[in-house]
């Protein structure tokens, strides 16, 4: 082959191989013949913010046993009349009640057991309350009306007072992301002069939830809750991706 025209497909494939590397930018043409390379600085950070709860839920159960599954069945019916019941009569709305879990079946004690039966059943129930102060109040309400256990009691945000932490939460995020890359930038002898693009990478609430115990008795001689539940706040946090763009310094 003529020499060169080897030398001349050596150069093209050349020109090929350096439109196919990589570069942190892109070029783009200027007022003249030649590309300037722009750069750039992406960062991903993240940012929190917390809130006293405006929204309760609570988790409580009405057990049964006895030596025949209908039996069971019927007085955990008969339990759910009288929670139900006083919950409404205390101020709750029907469809704040609702029916999480429900079982019944032979106790594990007795299955191997062909001279004894026993049965057992439970029917879970989901509370949700917009007044956090009174869960207290509440938990007597139910365990007053049958209930044998009050198992998660957990504290959160409605989807209004959500939106407005998370927005703190990502101004917290794009602080941290500006501060970041000013950094990043300063170190590498360059300077943030814009963004190009911005996303939010993940969104998480944390809400506050009081550990499983055992219900109090009636209420107190005031007449007020007898069982007392402290609160925490909720947290929010966001993470953002940023991409700037960068010019020397």
């Amino acid at each position: 082959m003529d020499r060169r025209l080897t030398a001349l497909i050596g150069i093209a494939a050349l020109v090929a191989l350096a439109g196919c590397s990589g570069f942190a930018g892109t070029a783009t043409p200027t007022d003249g013949d030649e590309a300037q390379l722009e750069r750039s600085i992406e960062v991903t950070a993240a940012g929190e913010a917390t809130s006293a709860p405006d929204r309760a839920t609570l988790r409580v159960a009405v057990t049964a046993t006895g030596e025949d599954a209908a039996a069971v069945r019927d007085e955990l019916d008969a339990g759910e009349e009288e929670l139900r019941g006083a919950l409404t009569d205390w101020g709750l709305d029907d469809d704040a009640i609702r029916t999480d879990q429900y079982d019944v079946r032979e106790s594990y004690e007795t299955r191997d057991n062909p001279n004894r039966t026993r049965y057992e059943g439970s029917h879970q129930y989901v509370i949700e309350l917009d007044d956090v102060d009174a869960v207290g109040e509440v938990i007597d309400v139910s365990v007053d009306a049958g209930a044998d256990e009050v198992q998660r009691i957990q504290f959160g945000l409605s989807d209004e007072r959500e939106r407005e932490v998370r927005e703190r939460a990502l101004e917290t995020a794009m602080t941290n992301a500006d501060d970041d890359a000013a950094a990043l930038a300063n170190a590498s002898g360059l300077e943030v002069s814009g963004v190009y693009e911005v996303s939010t990478a993940q969104s998480q609430s944390r809400p506050y939830v009081a550990e499983s115990y055992a219900a109090a008795d009636g209420g107190d001689a005031s007449g007020g809750a007898s069982t007392a539940v402290e609160t925490g706040d909720v947290s929010v946090s966001v993470s953002v991706n940023v991409v700037y763009e960068a010019v020397p310094a």
